[in-house]
């Protein structure tokens, strides 16, 4: 069966559904493949389940791409404001957590079960279960599906990346770019636990549960969030944002108590011994993790170069981990779809004329904290009023 259409999206998740959207409103005939049973899988697993869905800090330092101006355009022309508007317009409730970060204070089904009725008042069609097979183009594009045919001027790819698999996460968006023409950076998984080498995991794994605040760096960045100490590693805020700069085979510094001296008040109290030094950094640290620590580095003498030596390790642990826990636990994927080819203003594809990428499959990846929905809807938007 031919079906014809102004634009077929491939992907029903955050930036394929807000091109919809934009489109239907602009009077698109649209048309939402999704691979899925249901469309934003991945949205209503997000921020615990209530979706953090973007924010109100957001600028475009707080993303990562080859061509870190790229998304200027988008981020300025929809902003956290713009889709708090609709979100109010459809009297969700939220709340901010920290640092910006907006959530629902219900669940997250209330922004999916918000862009479907977005969609319907735009009279965007939406498509489940479709396994896309096959794709061409002669005078417009052609998405052939296991059971019928879609027909448009315009495609947008909005497939997402590799993370989280077990909801559907494929390479069918690289795939796609690939077959016309597009380059692609490297990918891999970003905002992502890391796990300890064997010698670490011996020494810390059974604290497994154990969080503190801390700064953790990786390259020329740090964050001051909470650490989490797991079973394999470490995750938390801090980890999972100094993640997506960490290399394999670099070192991880984590500062863990920031702002505070613990061997001072050894030295202020004048007793220098385990028993003083326990106290300190009970005082500092978590108790399990202070024990630890201090049966793991207690020095071999009590001069004030070994207590300068210990506050430095303090505030500068370096790890360099085995590895990450790869895209199973990644929050999103790094690399993707080179922006040197896509136009800015529009995400359309300079060398393909129809063909636009948005969301995660693109080379655009966001700090955690709300950046990366507030990407999608962004560039989700720009593609929409283009098509």
């Amino acid at each position: 069966m031919n079906r014809s259409f102004d634009a077929v999206v491939l992907g029903g998740g955050a930036a394929g559904l807000m091109c919809a959207v934009e489109a239907g409103k602009r009077g698109r005939r649209v048309a939402v493949l999704e691979r899925a049973e249901k469309i934003g899988k991945k949205i209503l697993i997000s921020g615990g389940g209530r979706c953090n869905f973007t924010n109100i800090h957001c600028t475009t330092d707080n993303f990562i791409s080859a061509n870190p101006h790229f998304a200027k355009s988008a981020l300025a022309r929809y902003t956290p404001q713009d889709f708090i508007g609709l979100v109010e317009k459809h009297r969700i409730p939220y709340h901010e957590k920290t640092l910006g970060q907006l959530f629902c204070d219900r669940a997250a089904s209330d922004i999916t079960q918000m862009l479907e009725q977005e969609c319907r008042a735009a009279g965007v069609q939406t498509f489940l279960s479709q396994r896309v097979t096959a794709i061409s183009r002669t005078t417009e594009f052609v998405v052939r599906t296991d059971a019928e045919q879609f027909c448009a001027p315009a495609l947008v790819v909005a497939t997402g990346g590799l993370s989280i698999p077990k909801i559907g996460a494929t390479s069918f968006g690289y795939q796609v770019a690939r077959q016309f023409g597009a380059n692609i950076h490297k990918t891999r998984p970003a905002l992502v636990p890391l796990i300890f080498s064997a010698k670490e995991k011996k020494q810390y794994c059974d604290l497994a549960g154990v969080s503190m605040d801390v700064i953790a760096r990786a390259g020329e960045r740090a964050f001051r969030e909470k650490m989490l100490v797991t079973h394999w590693g470490l995750s938390g805020p801090a980890i999972l944002q100094a993640s997506s700069y960490w290399e394999h085979g670099a070192p991880l510094t984590v500062d863990l108590a920031p702002d505070k001296s613990v061997t001072a008040t050894v030295v202020a109290a004048g007793a220098r011994n385990a028993v003083a030094l326990r106290n300190a950094f009970v005082g500092t640290l978590p108790k399990r993790f202070a024990d630890r620590w201090v049966a793991l580095h207690e020095p071999d003498d009590w001069t004030n170069a070994s207590l300068e030596k210990l506050e430095n390790l303090i505030h500068g642990w370096s790890v360099v981990p085995a590895g990450t826990e790869g895209y199973e636990k990644a929050e999103v994927t790094a690399g993707g779809v080179d922006t040197d080819g896509l136009s800015s203003k529009t995400m359309e594809c300079k060398n393909v004329r129809g063909l636009f990428f948005v969301g995660e499959v693109v080379d655009v990846t966001g700090h955690l904290g709300g950046f990366n929905f507030q990407w999608a809807w962004a560039s989700g938007v720009a593609a929409g009023r283009s098509v």
